[in-house]
């Protein structure tokens, strides 16, 4: 917790004193009573810390509705831990992260309009669009004519740097509001270091003392970034919408000594130990924030067996940063109650529900009640069973929308795994992360990888707002993903979720049809091709909906089963 005790001792210059005065036994008394609240204090404030270690343990049990509160704070706390969990999202909190740059200097060099640009370019949105949002918080240093919702400023040695944070990739634009937690449709981070890995290329100090007007600080957070791209290992994804973060993880660490904890080397930075994904696919989607509390396995392949996925997250993070792991172990240990805000905000996270974005009545009760007869039948053995407050007996006169909400999820107890021939290249290359499980802070952390053999069926909480579907975006929504592999369409357009009436088929559940699509999506890097490898379309049909060669699921039936899920 970075506490540290100090121990004082006070000597009495009259040796061989046989009594003590009045005086001091008060001092005594005062000084025994605040040991006293301290250590109950540091006793406390440990035992709570540690209350939720047994969450991240492989293996272990989740409840009914998930865990929203992991740490068991009372009301107030919780607010107040998702709050500040909320603004580190926005504000990188590991200041000691090793990719920073002068904001001051490239700003001058760039201008702010070309700033600007870049950072909407990025995928990132303004402030502008959550303004009038009660429940969004935000840090306090906000610069309305910079800044961007996942545009991160750093303080080091009295220089103001930049770098992206947690929200560039899991905090996205949504029918007029922004959601975090939900997966960024476009987010572009990867893009971000590789332009800057190429820029570092032709870097020099003397180019950097210009950049910096001779500002020794500015100029040492640029030598000290550009040193460190050197350590980074980066892949461009194969799709807009897709993430290689976790080919950047592994890259990176393969440039580093065979210690992790020495010093990188020049050797090994140049001639990289080989690996697979250099060659072959793992991309994959963000994954959004409100499945983590149903779930004992993390990633979308389950592959992360134990250990705290928000401190997991962060350890990857500095090494495709090329972070020192020795200083980032120092910060982890003085920053617990940091972790414990962000795991908190992640846990405690809600999906946008239906009814805030439509009128409700376009939900048919009549097909909703059909559909949730064939989701028991069909889904819920691997997705988790709903109870709908329209099967409870207090909500029988209550308003449809309020009748459409979730009383109870019950997704099952232990984290399954499950192969049902969707595009396998995500979870093979996951070999490529188990060298994670010899890093002295995976150990000390309990964080292990191992690789599976399929994807972890999702909670399907806030289903109709996470379109496109599967782990590569492959189904561009739920009529693609009830409809057998050979009858998906190969290509759609990936558009913005701008107006729900032109952006949102709500018959299927996602993206309109290639031909539906606004023209103004009708552009290459929008464009979805499934037949690239990796961005397969295949699987999550036969023995699902598909038996012994025959379709259970009718129009009718595909239809209300839809409706349904738009519920959830």
């Amino acid at each position: 917790m970075g506490y540290k005790v100090q121990w004082i001792q006070k000597a009495s210059n009259a040796r061989g004193t046989r009594h003590v005065t009045a005086p001091r036994i008060s001092e005594f008394r005062t000084l025994i009573r605040n040991l006293t609240f301290g250590l109950v204090f540091m006793v406390t404030t440990i035992l709570r810390a540690e209350t939720p270690k047994n969450l991240w343990m492989e293996g272990t049990s989740y409840p009914v509705n998930g865990i929203s509160n992991p740490y068991q704070l009372d009301p107030d706390e919780l607010t107040q831990y998702q709050k500040k969990g909320m603004i580190h999202a926005q504000q990188y909190p590991v200041e000691i992260t090793g990719i920073l740059l002068p904001e001051k200097s490239i700003t001058k060099v760039l201008g702010l309009p070309v700033m600007r640009s870049l950072f909407q370019w990025l995928g990132l949105s303004s402030y502008e669009a959550v303004k009038n949002n009660p429940l969004w918080f935000q840090p306090d240093n906000i610069n309305p004519q910079l800044d961007f919702i996942g545009y991160s400023r750093i303080q080091r040695d009295g220089v103001t740097g930049f770098t992206v944070s947690c929200a560039m990739c899991h905090a996205s634009p949504f029918f007029g509001k922004v959601i975090m937690g939900l997966s960024n449709r476009f987010p572009r981070a990867n893009h971000f270091f590789i332009r800057g890995q190429k820029a570092a290329r032709f870097y020099n100090p003397h180019w950097a003392e210009k950049l910096a007007s001779q500002d020794s600080k500015s100029v040492e957070m640029l030598n000290q970034s550009a040193k460190n791209l050197n350590s980074v290992g980066l892949k461009m994804p194969l799709q807009l919408g897709l993430d290689t973060s976790l080919a950047q993880v592994a890259l990176s660490l393969n440039k580093r000594e065979n210690n992790p904890w020495a010093d990188k080397s020049e050797f090994y930075e140049k001639y990289p130990r080989s690996d697979a994904l250099e060659v072959f696919p793992g991309d994959s989607k963000p994954a959004v924030w409100w499945n983590v509390k149903y779930k004992n396995r993390w990633l979308l392949d389950g592959s992360v067996v134990s250990g705290n996925p928000i401190i997991t997250n962060l350890l990857w993070n500095e090494i495709g940063r090329g972070t020192d792991l020795r200083v980032l172990d120092q910060w982890l240990v003085e920053n617990q109650k940091v972790i414990q805000e962000l795991t908190t905000a992640v846990y405690a996270s809600q999906p946008p529900r239906i009814e805030d974005f439509i009128d409700e009545d376009q939900i048919s009760k009549t097909q909703a009640l059909k559909g949730e007869i064939l989701y028991k039948n069909l889904c819920a053995k691997c997705h988790g069973e709903f109870e709908k407050n329209w099967s409870r007996p207090e909500f029988q006169n209550s308003a449809w929308k309020i009748q459409i909400q979730n009383y109870a999820v019950r997704y099952p107890e232990k984290t399954s795994v499950k192969n049902v021939g969707t595009d396998p290249w995500r979870y093979q290359m996951m070999q490529s992360l188990e060298k994670l499980n010899d890093l002295e802070l995976s150990k000390k952390y309990g964080i292990r990888i191992q690789t599976q053999e399929g994807y972890v069926p999702p909670p399907l909480v806030g289903i109709w707002a996470r379109y496109p579907y599967m782990h590569n975006n492959s189904m561009p929504n739920l009529c693609a993903v009830l409809s057998p592999s050979s009858e998906r369409p190969t290509n759609y357009f990936a558009g913005p979720a701008e107006n729900i009436k032109t952006d949102y088929d709500l018959k299927c559940g996602g993206y309109p049809s290639a031909d539906q699509a606004p023209q103004h999506w009708k552009k290459d890097e929008l464009y979805y091709r499934s037949q690239k490898p990796g961005l397969g379309k295949m699987g999550h049909d036969k023995k699902i909906f598909i038996k012994d060669g025959k379709n259970l699921l009718s129009a009718e039936d595909r239809r209300d089963l839809i409706q349904f899920l738009l519920t959830l």
